[in-house]
């Protein structure tokens, strides 16, 4: 068997070398506290995760319009999907993300049209803030919505106008009334 030779201090790498030194005074270096943005949304805006080029695994996450009148196509942005998790209910997702992090949005936008008439299209690609990309993806929490027992008055008043629908026979499969 070889000899070990005793570690000596110069061997050490010299934030270990820190370390030692604090630790020997007595200070305890304390982590930083790392500030994380919680975004939730429905399982319906996650895609089918794909291997990319390099052989790592992503899945495609799409960001809704803002506007529901506005009928372009979605943006969205690609992450593992080891950091999406189901809440407890099983209807909805939530991921975190580095609050001081920024996450590579793409928005597919009609470049032209070509010689056959079909549309060309491009990519607009832009870098948001996590907490942008919070804002854009819980969207939904923002819409006023109004309560229907709010104008329930208003239902019953608008169903008593309809006119009323004839009642017609029910028939069995044979065509015989009952």
């Amino acid at each position: 068997m070889a000899e070990t030779k005793p570690i000596m201090p110069g061997d050490l790498p010299e934030w270990i070398q820190e370390a030692e030194r604090a630790m020997a005074n007595g200070e305890i270096p304390e982590p930083k506290e790392v500030k994380e943005v919680t975004i939730k949304f429905g399982k319906g805006l996650v895609g089918k995760p794909f291997t990319s080029k390099s052989g790592h695994e992503f899945v495609e996450v799409k960001i809704p319009n803002a506007d529901k009148e506005d009928h372009t196509p979605w943006a969205s942005f690609v992450i593992n999907p080891k950091m999406i998790h189901e809440n407890k209910f099983g209807n909805g997702v939530w991921m975190k993300l580095p609050e001081d992090g920024t996450t590579r949005i793409t928005k597919p936008i009609v470049a032209g049209t070509k010689e056959d008439g079909r549309k060309e299209w491009s990519k607009d690609v832009k870098e948001v803030t996590n907490t942008e990309l919070k804002e854009l993806m819980e969207v939904y929490k923002t819409i006023n919505k109004e309560s229907l027992l709010g104008n329930l008055e208003d239902k019953k008043l608008e169903a008593e106008k309809q006119p009323a629908r004839k009642m017609t026979d029910k028939t069995n499969n044979k065509g015989i009334a009952i």
